[in-house]
């Protein structure tokens, strides 16, 4: 069972112990973050998410995202999740927050980190099957990608926007 904080649009914690799955009441959100991840020739690492994946199986995305865990705070999360899903362990100094955004759809306020990371990716490093296959992609790839229609699209306009 995997429980989230909750938080009022202001990010004040108005609440613990919310069951993943469970309806958010009204008035709250929950917290996820989501990383690009950038090497020095300024590729972005993107991932196919696996088959077995519940949610848009076979798309490709940025690199990480998920939910923040109880009593986790946003870098702490990313981080995990950096883990889970692709294998590597980056310091905390390695990255920043770019942008946040609350979103009504999904009731989830969204983190959006940037990382800068030189050196091999290993899926076999990775704690979960959550991602199928990770490369390096330039910007116009990546939004080659996004406009055919095969990378999940709800972060296109942080894409526009930071990227």
């Amino acid at each position: 069972m995997e429980l989230w904080d909750l938080y009022n649009r202001q990010r004040q914690l108005v609440g613990s112990n919310h069951v993943r799955g469970a309806r958010i009441p009204n008035g709250c959100y929950h917290l996820v973050v989501h990383a690009w991840i950038r090497n020095r020739l300024g590729e972005f690492l993107v991932s196919q998410r696996s088959a077995s994946c519940a949610r848009l199986p076979l798309m490709w995305e940025c690199g990480v995202g998920g939910s923040v865990l109880k009593e986790e705070s946003s870098l702490n999360g990313v981080l995990r999740e950096i883990k889970e899903e692709v294998g590597l362990t980056l310091p905390s100094s390695a990255g920043r927050l770019v942008s946040s955004e609350v979103r009504e759809s999904g009731r989830f306020i969204r983190d959006n980190w940037l990382f800068d990371y030189t050196g091999p990716v290993c899926l076999k490093d990775a704690t979960t099957k959550e991602v199928a296959q990770v490369k390096w992609l330039p910007r116009r790839q990546i939004k080659e990608l996004l406009d055919s229609g095969v990378m999940v699209d709800d972060l296109q306009r942080f894409f526009d926007d930071t990227l």
